[in-house]
Order: structure tokens, then sequence, then C-alpha cells
């Protein structure tokens, strides 16, 4: 595999960064300075990387605090409000969850390395909700199997600007925008993904529900806009400007304990500018919100139109 491209999906980083620091020198395979992006690495093989901008990097004030759902000595589940960046990058100048995390003397995973501590998995700075973190390589090992073969994931809350006709999963490929890199795209090329979309209360604008099947960049957003649906405050995928967050919330958090075995599922709150927006749309209590309503509803799959 092309060095750049093998440290781009280790690390994380865009092939851009990737490519920067390999022709700044700060690559080493096998103890030797590598300054070509294409040069191949094979099985074994030991890769090492400096990052000076982040060496660099200015100390950064933690003036927040970010709700703990759960926390043993293995896992630690957390809300996410919006706005906050999960791990520090060349282009973050703000402080991120890891800088909370470290902060907070929180014993983290070191898989990911020194950047990444404890990140299992992510989601983006506007959307808000569930997210756990791992206080050991064996528990972050463990989770990493579970995001794999499924028996870990999230469902999400989702406000959208044009109601769904039913029940529907979306199964069409995404990968890169090919007229504009910040975006991802329902392309023949892509990589697999899979989303279900469950209706939940709203005439205009609708509130649902959505789980994963696959774990692609901006999944949710992608596969609605190629049905012409948006997530309201979504402007890069097309909604109109209403000069609020991407509403969108990892609502449900299921996971099994890597040490206990046990089957966990996690609630979480829903933060106060999506719930009054919430509140204007279902101007009563609605039994659909129910953790067991929502789940039974995603097993039932029958019930659900296929896009392909």
């Amino acid at each position: 595999m092309r060095l750049d491209k093998y440290l781009s999906e280790k690390t994380g980083f865009s092939r851009n960064q990737i490519t920067n620091l390999i022709k700044s020198g700060l690559v080493k395979v096998n103890n030797k300075t590598i300054t070509k992006p294409s040069f191949k690495v094979s099985n074994n093989d030991n890769v090492k990387y400096e990052t000076k901008t982040f060496e660099e990097k200015k100390e950064v004030k933690v003036d927040f605090d970010v709700p703990i759902i759960y926390e043993d000595d293995d896992i630690l589940v957390i809300n996410k409000p919006s706005g906050l960046v999960i791990h520090p990058a060349p282009s973050v100048k703000e402080a991120t969850l890891v800088d909370w995390l470290k902060a907070k003397n929180i014993t983290l995973s070191t898989i990911s390395g020194e950047e990444r501590h404890g990140i299992v998995h992510r989601i983006d700075k506007e959307t808000t909700g569930a997210l756990v973190i791992a206080k050991n390589n064996e528990a972050h090992q463990f989770l990493s199997e579970q995001l794999k073969d499924k028996t870990m994931g999230r469902i999400y809350l989702a406000i959208i600007d044009l109601p769904l006709k039913e029940n529907i999963e979306i199964d069409r490929p995404i990968g890169r925008n090919p007229k504009n890199r910040l975006k991802q795209a329902v392309v023949s090329n892509g990589r697999e993904a899979k989303t279900r979309f469950l209706k939940l209360c709203g005439e205009k604008e609708e509130i649902i529900a959505c789980k994963l099947f696959t774990g692609r960049t901006h999944q949710i957003r992608v596969h609605l806009n190629s049905i012409n649906r948006h997530i309201v405050g979504d402007e890069l995928y097309g909604a109109k400007n209403t000069n609020q967050r991407v509403m969108l919330h990892a609502y449900i958090l299921y996971l099994i304990h890597p040490k206990t075995k046990e089957k966990m599922t996690f609630v979480t709150e829903i933060f106060d500018d999506m719930k009054q927006k919430i509140n204007s749309i279902c101007k009563e209590e609605n039994e659909k919100f129910n953790k067991e309503y929502i789940i039974k509803q995603f097993d039932n799959f029958s019930d659900y139109r296929v896009y392909k």
C-alpha cells in the first residue's frame, strides 16, 4: 500500500496533511526517512511519524464540561454537546473532547495514538449525543470489534425539512463527492452504505429515527439528500438557511460491555435547542420516543420500503 494512504487510514488525517508530513521529512519507515508519498509499505514495516503541528500547539483552555452518562473502570459514556470537536487536528484551534478527557485525568486507551486517546468512534462537530470512550486498550479492542460486527451501534434522532412518505431503508454506496471535497455523495464506485429511517412525528417538518448499518462519513445526511430530504440546519447538504445547527442527535447507544459481556443500552438527554424544536413539532408527549418502541420498529424490517 502507498505510504500516504496507509498513514491516512491509520491516523484519520487527510491525505493532504499526510503528504505534507512525508515531504517535510517527518515520517520514517524502518528508521529511514521517507519523503515520497508514493513509497510502498509492506507487512511488518515499522512506520513512525511526528507532528510538529501538534507539538507546537498552544495549550488550549478547557472551559466547558461534558455530561457523563455512565462510567466504570473500562468505559465512559458521554452525551456530546454541539460544537465540540472529538480530537485535535492541525486545523482545530479550540479545545477538543480529548483535551477535556485529559484535563479530567481520565485514564484512556492508547491504541489510537497520542491525539486520539480513548476514541473508539466519533460524531461530527455539530452533532450531539452518545459516545463511548475506552479507558484501557483491552476495552478499546473489544469495542472496535463490536463496531465491525455491528453488535455495537447508535440510533439517531433527526429533524428533517420534508416528511418521509413511509418508513424506508436506503442501501446506496457512498464516496467522496467528485465536485466538492467537503462533501460525500451517493456514487456508483463508493463504499457500501445502508441506513434505515423510521417516521416518528410531524407533518411539515418531521422527527425521524435513523439506524446505521455501516459507518460512512455523513452517511445519514448523504442518504437523506439522495431522496431530496435534509436535516434542519444542514446547509452543507442543501437545507435552507435556518440559523440553526444540524438537528441530529445520537439518541440510543447499545453495546456489549468489554469485561462483563453484559448487553447495555443508554439513552441520552436531548439538548435544549433540539428539544424545543421537537416540542414545537410534536405538541403532545409522544410515546414513539420510547427506546423499546424505536428498537422494536427497526427490527420489524418488513414494513420498510428499500431504496437502492
